[in-house]
């Protein structure tokens, strides 16, 4: 099944170039098996992210990824080559909670911590977030997991670091 598309972003310059990342699609999760992120090249074969992922793990915004060109013209990420030590977390509010199928009321909550974030569509608002790496990751994790318990929302952590490990 194709992937979604990458967000749309305004092209700054030729150094901004679209990076795939593949995975294994998961079991109860949508069906992509590859995405498209923003990325700002660096050299021939790296890139910094520049945008936050809602479906490719292990990666976040602002991480230096080193990627292969194909023949079409795409470029493959093969690996992570520097961390930026900030966090990816995607949160889906509960359509019958207190938050209904806002997005914005999901954005709000977070807004405090200085994190930004994408809605994946209108269908699925789905809101992926970058955790800044200075953020208070102790105070981000203790809201995600008061807002899962009052049922507002479910969440999942896409790329964590040692520091979101040992907070709270």
């Amino acid at each position: 099944m194709p992937s979604p598309a990458a967000p749309e972003r305004p092209t700054p310059g030729p150094d901004y170039i679209k990076v795939w990342f593949r995975f294994v699609p998961r079991e109860g999760r949508l069906p992509y098996d590859t995405e498209g992120l923003w990325a700002t090249r660096l050299s021939e074969d790296t890139a910094c992210v520049a945008n936050v992922p809602f479906l490719q793990d292990g990666v976040a915004e602002g991480e230096t990824v080193r990627f292969a060109t194909d023949a079409e013209g795409l470029h493959w990420a093969t690996e992570r080559v520097a961390p930026s030590g900030n966090c990816t977390i995607r949160v889906l509010a509960v359509p019958t909670g207190p938050l209904g199928r806002d997005p914005r009321a999901v954005h709000e909550r977070f807004a405090p911590f200085g994190m930004g974030g994408e809605v994946f569509s209108a269908e699925l608002p789905l809101v992926a977030m970058t955790v800044p790496a200075d953020a208070d990751l102790a105070r981000i994790k203790a809201l995600l997991h008061h807002g899962r318990d009052e049922g507002w929302w479910h969440f999942e952590a896409g790329r964590v670091t040692d520091a979101w490990r040992n907070a709270g």
